[in-house]
């Protein structure tokens, strides 16, 4: 209603025309200046448009989101390409990791490097790792 009002306010004069002409009265102008909604269909229409921005910012997220692993997926690819490109941006994450002051840094070691050991502290060395 309230995004039709011309086509509203068009309908009015055209239905008051037919009925004045007879009468020899013509209505110049009929607008539809103020429309006052119940508090219910308020409520209702703002849950509407919250509902219509709360998708729109997922859909934006999700964009956002696929972009990102799109750029990872590439890095991915580089660094697999040169074996030193991945260890040195093995060493600039322990570097940072290392500025950020934390007490604890977890420094991954591949599972690989224990299998040719063949034992860990003296017994025998998991083949099912």
């Amino acid at each position: 209603m309230l995004s039709e009002r011309d086509n509203i306010s068009h309908t009015m004069q055209m239905n008051l025309d037919e009925a004045t002409d007879p009468w020899g009265v013509k209505v110049e102008r009929v607008e539809i200046k103020d429309v006052r909604l119940p508090v219910q269909l308020q409520r209702a229409m703002a849950a509407e448009a919250e509902a219509a921005r709360e998708a729109r910012a997922k859909v934006i997220a999700a964009e956002g989101e696929q972009k990102a692993s799109r750029a990872l997926k590439e890095a991915a690819d580089v660094i697999s390409q040169s074996p030193a490109a991945l260890q040195l941006r093995y060493l600039q994450t322990l570097n940072t990791i290392s500025a950020e002051k934390n007490s604890t840094i977890v420094f991954p070691v591949p599972i690989e490097l224990f299998r040719g050991m063949g034992t860990f502290g003296g017994g025998a060395a998991s083949t099912s790792m």
